[in-house]
C-alpha cells in the first residue's frame, strides 16, 4: 500500500510518499515535496491545486491519503486556505483519512520508526508529513493482525 502523508500549512501542502511492501517501509522518489495555492480566493487556483495533486497521486499510484487534522476553532485553528486545500484533496477520488496530532504522537510512541529521520532522503520540513503517513501505515498493519 502506498500512502501520501500531508501536512497543510497556510497555502502549502507538504507531502511525503510512503509505501509498505513485503514487511518493509520505502520512501519512493517524488517529483514534488510540496504543492502551493497562490491565491485561495481564486477558483482557478483551487482547480489548479486539485489537478496538480490528483495528477501526482495518479502518477505515483497512491492508494490512500493521510492528512494531519487541524483545529477548526480557537487559537490553533487551521487557516481557511488549508481547509479549501483539504476539500480539494478529498475530491481527488482517493480515500482520505484525517489523523489528529495526539493520535500521531501516541502511535509514534507505541511503534517508533526503526530509522532515524535524518537517515531518510527527506527534507526536515517533511517530517510531519512522513509521521502521519507512517502512523496511518502502522494503523493498517496492526488492524490486520488483530
Amino acid at each position: 500500500m502506498r500512502v501520501c502523508g500531508v501536512e497543510l500549512k497556510g497555502g502549502e501542502a507538504i507531502i511525503c510518499l510512503l509505501s509498505y511492501e513485503g514487511e518493509t517501509f520505502n520512501i519512493p522518489d517524488c517529483r514534488s515535496r510540496s504543492l502551493t495555492i497562490s491565491n485561495s480566493a481564486s477558483t482557478e487556483s483551487i482547480k489548479e491545486f486539485h489537478f496538480a495533486f490528483s495528477k501526482l497521486m495518479q502518477d505515483y499510484k497512491v492508494d490512500q491519503v493521510a492528512i494531519i487534522e487541524r483545529e477548526q476553532k480557537g487559537k490553533l485553528a487551521g487557516s481557511a486556505t488549508s481547509f479549501k486545500m483539504e476539500a480539494a484533496i478529498q475530491l481527488c477520488g482517493l480515500p482520505v483519512q484525517l489523523i489528529s496530532p495526539v493520535n500521531i504522537k501516541e502511535q509514534l510512541k507505541r511503534n517508533p520508526p526503526m530509522v532515524d529521520f535524518e537517515g531518510l532522503d527527506l527534507k526536515r520540513f517533511q517530517k510531519s508529513a512522513f509521521e502521519v503517513a507512517y502512523c496511518y501505515q502502522n494503523k493498517c498493519i496492526f488492524a490486520k493482525k488483530d
